[in-house]
């Protein structure tokens, strides 16, 4: 028992903080064009990419896969305007299926320059099932949240918030990082982006770490990656969640990511992609 509930506590952090950097519905309101202070130019991705990832765990150092991941992205409409819709689901395998069950859906509508309008999280852990949602609008060019969280009992809380700088989701940021410039990014250089959930706001940033190549689990695939580290500061200590590896090219792709948790570590790999926007420059011959 005591084995199964440390598999258990494992499988928890890792989803939550794999889902945290990856793998984005209604506003209240209409948004307004204040959303583009808080949007990025998008040169990444395309309409019908299409993403799958293998998830591991460090067990008694053995690398035990344990589900999968599929994250796309699709031109949609919000409010009659142009979006991108963008889902991530993650599943657990039938191994896991037998110590805990995990099931995820994730979804975000943005603009076309990616500003954050909508965000919806429904995951079930064991026999536990919440729902977070996020409302995003742009009055008087501030960031107004509508944050609505479903508890596992079926309570339904409700909150309102508004800031003066831009928030993001588990899903945006993600869409959003993979725009960036590198080129102007110096080694060890910090990119502040606060993440929202259906109840608070995280104080949490991206860390460049430079250039590196990188082979693949189960493949003689080799890219040259940039890495990044997500870190949060909680109680006074910075806490490096996330290292993912991106693609030194224009698609700036997550090929592998690292995470480091309480009771040991897990990774996550491609496996799969279909309807990239550019070339794939960054594989090494």
């Amino acid at each position: 028992m005591k084995t199964n509930n440390m598999i258990k506590s494992k499988i928890i952090n890792s989803r939550m903080w794999m889902v945290a950097i990856l793998f984005t519905i209604h506003c209240s309101l209409f948004t307004s064009s204040s959303a583009a202070q808080c949007g990025i130019e998008n040169n990444a991705f395309k309409s019908g990419e299409f993403l799958a990832y293998d998830l591991y765990f460090n067990w008694k150092f053995v690398w035990v896969k344990v589900g999968t991941a599929s994250m796309s992205t699709v031109k949609s409409r919000y409010q009659g305007e142009p979006a991108y819709r963008s889902s991530l689901i993650t599943r657990g395998n039938d191994k896991l299926d037998n110590v805990f069950v995990m099931r995820d859906t994730l979804l975000c509508y943005t603009d076309m320059d990616i500003a954050p309008l909508y965000f919806r999280k429904g995951a079930r852990e064991g026999s536990r099932y919440y729902v977070d949602e996020l409302w995003y609008s742009y009055p008087k060019g501030n960031c107004h949240l509508k944050q609505h969280a479903i508890a596992s009992s079926g309570e339904h809380y409700w909150k309102e918030s508004e800031y003066k700088d831009c928030i993001y989701d588990m899903m945006t940021i993600y869409l959003r990082a993979r725009n960036f410039d590198a080129s102007k990014l110096k080694e060890g250089d910090k990119i502040p982006l606060p993440i929202a959930d259906a109840s608070n706001i995280s104080n949490s940033w991206l860390k460049f770490g430079g250039a590196t190549t990188l082979k693949m689990k189960n493949s003689n695939d080799k890219y040259r990656c940039l890495v990044f580290s997500f870190i949060e500061r909680e109680n006074g200590e910075n806490h490096e969640l996330i290292r993912f590896y991106v693609t030194d090219d224009k698609n700036h792709l997550p090929v592998r990511l690292d995470m480091f948790l309480s009771f040991g570590s897990a990774k996550a790999y491609l496996t799969g992609f279909k309807g990239l926007r550019n070339p794939m420059e960054s594989k090494v011959e």
